[in-house]
């Protein structure tokens, strides 16, 4: 069982809950949305799932109906009490606190307690910070199942190539692969957003795909792309100077939306001395 329409607006009414712009709440009403949702997450017993931003516990409950064992996270103290209320008699943990700032290897243990997937509805306001953190300091997280607002999502998953291609795509390919999984209509949401949403599947790869400094290759490529349009020859000068690229195997004529992962690490480790990273 989990929750229709009806239930999650009367769940709103009786507790004199209006949903926040600010933290970017749309909650999900429909059943089918997040019974697929959990389907395309591939979850059951024995697995953990944890799922930030649970709201009034509608994808929670669909996700425990697998059998997985589910952490729900919730940052709004008024929200919190009355996800208890819904998801704790169906054996779910309710944590309440703010998912970037959470120190994810006490909540979760550290790798040694095996692998978590993480299975969310992502506060649209949030959302690309938050996978760039959970991929960065979550390394218990082996996989992710997110919704999010379509743009951000395509950024995410993007390839060279791509017109959202950007830096964002390239620090989720340092540590995983992604990819665009589906759509969600925004009918099936409580309020309804005017923006269309997508679901994005993160697999963490075993090891980075390059094995450079990660904060000095992540400067370098938002030093890239900070000037999308010009050469990186123009973009990078004074950075990456012509034997670099040369060494690197890199057109100093390309554009940042031209190289991939692999490219930017190589350019990176030929770099004697990149931009400070931040």
């Amino acid at each position: 069982m989990t929750l229709t329409r009806r239930e999650v607006s009367g769940l709103l009414s009786r507790n004199g809950i209006r949903p926040s712009r600010a933290l970017g709440q749309n909650f999900v009403v429909d059943p089918n949305t997040v019974r697929r949702i959990a389907r395309l997450a591939g979850v059951g017993r024995g697995d953990r799932v944890v799922e930030i931003g649970a709201g009034l516990g509608s994808l929670t409950l669909a996700l425990a109906e697998t059998g997985a064992e589910v952490l729900a996270v919730e940052l709004d103290r008024y929200l919190a009490p009355v996800l208890r209320s819904v998801v704790e008699p169906r054996g779910v943990r309710v944590v309440e606190g703010d998912a970037l700032r959470m120190d994810w290897a006490h909540v979760l243990g550290g790798d040694e307690a095996g692998p978590w997937v993480l299975v969310a509805n992502l506060p649209y306001n949030v959302a690309t910070p938050l996978v760039l953190t959970l991929l960065e300091k979550a390394p218990m997280i082996a996989r992710m199942l997110v919704m999010v607002q379509r743009e951000a999502g395509e950024r995410l998953a993007a390839c060279p190539g791509d017109p959202t291609y950007g830096a964002v795509s390239v620090k989720v390919a340092y540590r995983a692969r992604a990819v665009v999984a589906g759509r969600v209509p925004a009918t099936v949401f409580v309020p309804q957003p005017n923006v269309e949403s997508v679901l994005v599947s993160v697999e963490r790869l075993a090891a980075p795909a390059v094995t450079v400094d990660a904060k000095r290759l992540f400067a370098l490529v938002e030093a890239g792309f900070a000037h999308r349009r010009k050469m990186l020859r123009g973009a990078l000068a004074g950075v990456v100077d012509e034997t670099a690229f040369a060494a690197a195997g890199v057109r100093p004529e390309a554009r940042a939306e031209e190289l991939d992962i692999i490219a930017w690490g190589r350019l990176t480790a030929c770099t004697a001395s990149g931009p400070s990273p931040s």
